[in-house]
């Protein structure tokens, strides 16, 4: 039968990559009866598509369920869109799965091709009354350069497809899937590998829950943004409990378009004023009298895309009445920009979203606290337009750590990296004396939408004098105007929150701001007139008497961007290190902060050590995987038949899968052992033809790999 069925596709002059993939689509179901898998995440992409996942070692296993008798899909996408896209696509015909690895060309017509090397592993697909499942798994990074996006701690673009009807004929050829464009729905950014786990909470019958509304907020017009702030007074916490979980209240469909993030501060102390604003609804931000706010701890924060924040198990946020009674809400609403119209839908205009706390009296064994680094929204942080690269850092200086940490140091769980528009990168460095360490977290692929605590592999221990640095990347290629720092979304940020144990309130905002002396330079300015209002410059002679403002928006950035670049990273900044109570830590008003001298780094490696290799052993591990879905037992049989007997740990980039872990090129665990499956070893088998001739088809891959092996 196998002969039979390859003879015909040799004969219709098809690919060899195709003709096998298609000769064991041919021989291979998969039985529906596989239970008992456990999954670490799940979530809905939409109400008929449910997608969940867990990771073992270097290995992901997805499964999806679709409402849908129809063919299904899932993806990678480097911008969301479906074009350049990595993805998987499947459906089940009279029982038969039928599963590809596929792609789509960047500047193709979006119809995903099947690729030559098959890097997803089928594990399990089943129709029932109403949908269609199906169950895979692949390498974090399966090192197929061409046609696979490698799944790290960079936030991923997931792209989702189903259609309600099947290919049919010659389902493996271009144009056999019906409407592609009408099956993609849209992009998902979410954190794969580092996702805070929001599983259900264990009984517990101390738990309790409050919720922090806002009332009656008049949300802004069009584009506009608004920080609104208000006060809460908590009376009825008179002993130590923990915050374990918390998460976002929407007032409406209209007001979750319009939140863009909430933070719950904890005030310091209690004054008639801080009682004045608990009883009212509160008011701007920019209105509210900063100097009795000793509002400088953050308890919680949630920025749009985020489900919420679960503690670990051994971890809370402490709260007490007797310790802190008012807390301070601040909301940031800012239409998305999908949600522009005009001229304007007319929507209910006010808002009372909020956030729901979930706490207990059985105590954790840690108290958690947050800690705030990067740069201070100020004018002083500027982005010049124009450019595709732009570098900005802020700097927690070890001046500040060293006062502040308890002598075995903190240790960092979870981060929130946050920028605005138009960031593009975000890493928290961490420095120990003149040697930069690993990064604490690194995002190469930023959403400004999707900006939710990510959870670290292990917690990160930072000591008293190390320095830590938040470095954000920005791309400013489509602005013709400069872009300034501060707190609306038109302006810029770079703020990375550290959610860290033990707690100290000591210092709980790091930050940094160019000296005024370093922005004049980085514009070409020696000298402003002191006094001028509005500010003008002294000298040099050809710019005296020009506004600052002014040489602002005519300097000429394409020219004078490496030397602006040089001078803010390389001159001198005002370290900024606050207290809990919203003043300076003693000691730290007058210092002058300079970029770290880093004499010894850390070194970034390959995970694909093997790609661009001359060894005959490497290339045929490279390719004893391509063109057909195998099983693990195949696979494990191919990679013997191939003679690899290379079986050194592959080099991994640092982010490109769970921090410190180690991939085996050879040994892969099995499907019972990776996903906890019951119901014996039979989970994935031949049907419809004699064991030799699956053995046929396994010799003919071999041969293949083999080809490419000598020709390369």
């Amino acid at each position: 039968m196998l002969r039979e069925v390859m003879g015909r596709l040799c004969r219709r002059r098809m690919p060899l990559p195709t003709v096998l993939t298609v000769a064991l689509a041919a021989l291979v179901s998969v039985s529906p009866c596989v239970t008992g898998a456990h999954w670490d995440h799940a979530i809905f992409l939409d109400d008929d598509y449910r997608l969940l996942w867990s990771i073992t070692g270097q290995d992901i296993t997805f499964e999806v369920q679709a409402r849908t008798h129809g063919y299904i899909g899932l993806g990678f996408s480097k911008d969301g869109t479906i074009y350049g896209a990595d993805m998987v696509i499947g459906w089940v015909d009279q029982g038969q799965v039928h599963f590809q690895d596929r792609h789509v060309k960047k500047h193709g017509d979006g119809e995903p091709l099947v690729d030559s090397s098959q890097d997803y592993v089928l594990l399990l697909g089943y129709e029932n009354q109403t949908h269609t499942v199906l169950r895979f798994k692949r390498k974090l990074d399966t090192c197929d350069v061409a046609y696979d996006v490698p799944i790290t701690n960079d936030t991923m673009r997931v792209i989702y497809m189903y259609h309600n009807k099947e290919p049919h004929g010659a389902f493996y050829t271009p144009g056999s899937l019906p409407d592609p464009a009408e099956a993609f729905k849209q992009a998902r950014s979410l954190f794969l590998t580092q996702r805070i786990n929001q599983a259900p909470l264990k009984p517990d019958p101390r738990l309790r829950t409050m919720e922090l509304l806002n009332q009656d907020v008049n949300l802004p017009q069009g584009d506009g943004t608004l920080h609104w702030c208000k006060m809460f007074k908590l009376n009825d916490i008179n002993r130590k409990h923990h915050l374990i979980r918390y998460e976002p209240v929407f007032d409406s469909g209209t007001s979750a378009s319009y939140v863009y993030h909430m933070i719950l501060h904890e005030c310091q102390g209690s004054s008639p004023e801080l009682e004045i604003m608990s009883r009212e609804n509160g008011c701007p931000c920019y209105r509210a009298d900063k100097s009795i706010l000793t509002c400088n701890s953050i308890v919680a924060a949630w920025t749009r895309g985020s489900e919420g924040f679960s503690f670990p198990s051994q971890v809370g946020y402490p709260l007490e009445s007797n310790q802190a009674r008012f807390y301070l809400m601040e909301t940031h609403y800012s239409l998305t920009a999908n949600e522009y119209t005009w001229p304007p839908k007319p929507k209910a205009m006010v808002d009372n979203s909020g956030l729901r706390l979930f706490y207990t009296s059985t105590l954790r064994s840690q108290d958690a606290g947050v800690l705030s680094v990067g740069m201070d929204p100020n004018w002083r942080h500027i982005i010049p337009p124009g450019q595709e690269h732009v570098v900005s850092e802020g700097h927690c200086v070890g001046e500040c750590t060293q006062r502040a940490f308890p002598r075995d140091g903190v240790h960092i769980f979870a981060v929130m990296m946050r920028t605005h528009q138009i960031g593009r990168q975000i890493k928290l460095r961490q420095i120990r004396h003149r040697e930069e360490l690993l990064p604490i977290a690194h995002d190469r692929n930023t959403d400004w939408n999707y900006q939710e605590y990510r959870r670290l592999s292990a917690p990160v221990r930072v000591l008293p004098g190390d320095r830590l640095i938040a470095e954000c990347i920005y791309d400013s290629s489509a602005r013709a105007a400069i872009t300034l720092g501060g707190l609306t979304t038109r302006e810029e940020t770079c703020l990375v929150l550290a959610l860290y144990y033990p707690r100290q309130k000591e210092l709980t905002t790091c930050h940094s701001l160019p000296s005024l002396p370093t922005v004049i330079n980085s514009l070409g300015i020696n000298e402003l007139v002191p006094g001028s209002n509005p500010v003008r410059i002294a000298s040099p002679p050809e710019l005296s008497g020009m506004t600052l403002e002014t040489r602002l928006i005519s300097y000429d950035w394409r020219n004078n961007f490496r030397s602006f670049q040089y001078v803010t990273r390389r001159g001198s900044f005002k370290p900024l290190c606050w207290s809990a109570k919203n003043q300076p830590m003693p000691g730290t008003e007058n210092l002058e902060g300079f970029a770290p001298n880093i004499t010894k780094s850390y070194k970034l490696i390959r995970s694909c050590s093997f790609v661009g290799s001359t060894n005959v052993a490497n290339v045929l591990f490279q390719n004893r995987n391509r063109y057909v879905t195998e099983s693990e037992t195949s696979a494990d049989r191919a990679a013997a038949a191939a003679g690899s007997d290379d079986d050194d740990d592959d080099d991994i980039d640092s982010n490109n899968v769970i921090e410190g872990a180690a991939r085996s090129k050879v040994s892969r665990s099995s499907v019972t052992e990776s996903m906890g499956l019951s119901g014996g070893p039979a989970t994935f088998r031949p049907l419809g033809a004699a064991p030799n001739m699956f053995a046929f088809l396994l010799f003919i891959i071999f041969l293949y790999s083999f080809r490419i092996a000598h020709r390369v």
